[in-house]
């Protein structure tokens, strides 16, 4: 039977301060003249207003690829230049928050997706919008530096390793934007939905599944993202053997792909080649996927982020699996 979903409790916690204060005077509950001045000019200069419930409390120092980053006030001027964060930034009820999001963050359709690039990332683009904090995928062109010497915070989230991970990657976000109880829900939301995906699974031991990204054949082994979630369900991913890095994305040889003889073969929407594309190539014939039709398509969006819609994937890849299992493999 397939593994049923981990559970590892994500450490999601709302801080609530609460000031109290006394009443002097007569006991009536009026405040003197001399007090109202004194409250008035501390409500003109406090930097930012007592936490409502439900929200975290700044400074918050979030752990990200670039280390500890501390986050001063609740930052109202974000630009996400990963997809990924893009979509969890909206999840999470922080949309309002983002002002300007990179050229593929077309998910929400309210994401305000420009030309900036997060893959050559340009600083003056950047900062032109004034952000107050960056979400980035990597440091390209020196981008954490370059902000940092203008004090603007970055999150740098790198692709998960598994699951787990991108839980604590949404968990981040939530701590960095002050939207802590909706993230909490969030999380909730995922990881119920991810298990029911997960427990409607059939029984995938063995199937050997090939994950191809692109016609070069670099494929998603078992230590990518991706990668995990054919783990997770017991299958056999061609594409270890190849990872001897263990980076999660090895290139594989077209005669090593055959010679593996997957029984189920998973492309994205994103080439620009077909199923019946694949099924076509000379020797192909003799896979057990392409010989019963189990070559499926799935959206590149949603594969290749670790968002709420990662339930869907889970959903569709049960799908592709129930097929292959109910065929006897050809050896």
């Amino acid at each position: 039977m397939h593994r049923p979903a981990r559970t590892l409790a994500v450490a999601v916690t709302a801080v609530l301060t609460v000031a109290l204060s006394a009443c002097g005077g007569d006991g009536s509950g009026s405040t003197s003249g001399a007090d109202a001045t004194t409250a008035n000019d501390d409500a003109t200069t406090s930097s930012s207003p007592a936490p409502a419930a439900g929200e975290a409390t700044f400074p918050v120092t979030v752990d990200a690829e670039n280390g500890e980053v501390t986050i001063e006030q609740r930052p109202e001027r974000i630009v996400s230049l990963s997809p990924s964060a893009t979509e969890i930034l909206f999840a999470i009820g922080a949309g309002d928050q983002v002002i300007a999001a990179d050229q593929f963050s077309t998910y929400p359709e309210e994401a305000p997706a420009t030309d900036l690039s997060g893959f050559d990332p340009n600083v003056e683009a950047v900062v032109g919008y004034e952000p107050d904090l960056v979400v980035v995928s990597n440091d390209a062109n020196d981008l954490v530096a370059s902000l940092g010497e203008l004090d603007i915070p970055v999150l740098v989230q790198g692709a998960p390793m598994d699951v787990e991970s991108g839980y604590d990657l949404v968990a981040g976000l939530g701590q960095a934007t002050g939207h802590v109880d909706e993230t909490a829900e969030v999380v909730a939301t995922m990881r119920a939905e991810m298990e029911e995906a997960f427990a409607a699974a059939p029984d995938a031991e063995g199937i050997r599944v090939y994950h191809e990204l692109d016609d070069t054949f670099f494929s998603a082994a078992s230590s990518s993202f991706i990668g995990s979630i054919y783990k997770e369900m017991g299958a056999v991913n061609i594409a270890d053997e190849a990872d001897t890095e263990g980076t999660g994305y090895p290139q594989l040889t077209e005669e090593a792909v055959v010679e593996a003889n997957p029984q189920l073969i998973v492309i994205t929407d994103q080439v620009a080649y077909t199923a019946e594309d694949v099924a076509a190539r000379p020797g192909w014939d003799e896979i057990d996927a392409v010989k019963n039709g189990n070559i499926v398509t799935v959206d590149a969006d949603i594969a290749s982020r670790w968002g709420p819609r990662l339930p869907q994937l889970v959903a569709s890849i049960a799908d592709a699996l129930t097929k292959a299992a109910a065929v006897p493999a050809g050896r």
